[in-house]
């Protein structure tokens, strides 16, 4: 039985959650004050010690910030030219994979309740793929109402067919084998959206705005998320909106709509 490694993806740009992801990237956006990457660690570590030999994550779009975020605790996979995808992430990390099954993780997933992320990895039989779950009602990605939930198991035997060059796990592997899949008691947010990444954290804060300590908060503010740095002037009155600070020391705002 091969061990278990972890890929953290942290490479995508993010393009609907602009202009936050000019500044941040994604898995770096903060949920709770807390960046959405910390979380998905916290859920790795749970299973995995974090070292350069047994976490690795992945790098692209601002990826300067990952590499910063990572520093020597674990391996970084650097993609360039182009972000390679789920597979082609994956494909990459073969040599260091080393024949050892995979567990690989969005970075950018934000779960409201508990991922039991020790029994989703001892009741796998690491013969076919295993995937996190919740119910949709919406757009589907397995028949049922199932929506893949962002975290998965890959066995070592798939990584050879793999190639490193932009491509899905979904395409290359989960619509092409007999999958297992793992429906979790959480609601589980993408976080891809304005919209979305406001609904994340009101979960997570229970419904009050969120605001960084190092913010400067002067007016008043209403169901937002307010990060680092970030001013709220004097008779400003936010609502359902995301303010940071810009790279050039102007405020940016991005309507998130209700996300109630």
């Amino acid at each position: 039985m091969s061990s278990l490694a972890a890929l953290l993806l942290a490479a995508g740009g993010g393009t609907r959650l602009r202009p936050l992801t000019l500044l941040r990237p994604k898995p770096l956006c903060p949920v709770g004050n807390v960046p959405l990457i910390d979380l998905a660690l916290q859920r790795v570590t749970s299973v995995l010690p974090v070292t350069p030999s047994t976490v690795a994550v992945n790098a692209h779009h601002l990826g300067e910030q990952v590499a910063g975020w990572a520093g020597e605790r674990m391996h970084l996979s650097v993609e360039q030219p182009a972000a390679l995808g789920t597979a082609g992430a994956v494909a990459q990390l073969s040599s260091w994979l080393d024949g050892r099954d995979v567990l690989v993780a969005n970075g950018d997933a934000f779960f409201d309740g508990r991922v039991d992320m020790r029994a989703f990895v001892d009741g796998w039989d690491r013969e076919r793929p295993r995937l996190v779950v919740v119910r949709t009602a919406g757009a589907e990605d397995f028949p049922g109402g199932w929506l893949f939930a962002g975290i998965s198991l890959l066995p070592a035997r798939f990584v050879p067919t793999l190639r490193a060059e932009p491509s899905g796990l979904y395409e290359e592997v989960w619509s092409r084998t007999e999958v297992d899949m793992v429906s979790v008691p959480a609601t589980y947010v993408d976080c891809g959206t304005p919209r979305d990444y406001l609904r994340a954290n009101l979960l997570a804060s229970g419904g009050e705005s969120v605001i960084a300590p190092s913010a400067d908060v002067r007016g008043s503010v209403t169901r937002c998320v307010i990060w680092p740095d970030a001013v709220v002037h004097p008779g400003e009155k936010l609502v359902d909106c995301i303010r940071a600070r810009g790279s050039d020391g102007d405020d940016v705002t991005v309507d998130a709509g209700s996300a109630a």
